[in-house]
């Protein structure tokens, strides 16, 4: 189903040395509802997704995968609820590469799914 949905996608090649705080302003009023995200270390990595204001409003903090991918959806969101993102609000997404000082994350992808409205 494609429709009113859309999709923004971050990869970051190679094995991560430092924290990461990737922003971008959303073109219009939509709502998360779902996210993927994997990596292709056995990482203690983690991230959480919020807005410059409030860095976990979206999704508190989740793993990047271990040699692996994860989803998250509804249940997973802050609330159990589909976050709901005005037009223009900078969306941040805050990766701990290594988590609790584990191993590194390597070739990090997420891919968030959103849908108009």
């Amino acid at each position: 189903m494609q429709g009113t949905q859309f999709t923004q996608s971050f990869h970051i090649p190679g094995t991560l040395s430092a924290n990461l705080a990737i922003e971008w302003l959303v073109p219009y009023d939509c709502q998360l509802i779902h996210v993927s995200v994997s990596n292709t270390a056995n990482s203690g990595g983690t991230f959480i997704i919020g807005t410059s204001a409030d860095d976990n409003a979206y999704l508190d903090t989740s793993d990047v995968g271990n040699n692996d991918s994860f989803e998250f959806d509804k249940a997973d969101f802050v609330g159990a609820e589909y976050p709901h993102i005005v037009d223009g609000t900078k969306v941040l997404i805050t990766v701990d590469f290594d988590g609790a000082g584990g191993t590194a994350a390597a070739n990090l992808t997420l891919v968030l799914t959103f849908t108009e409205g």
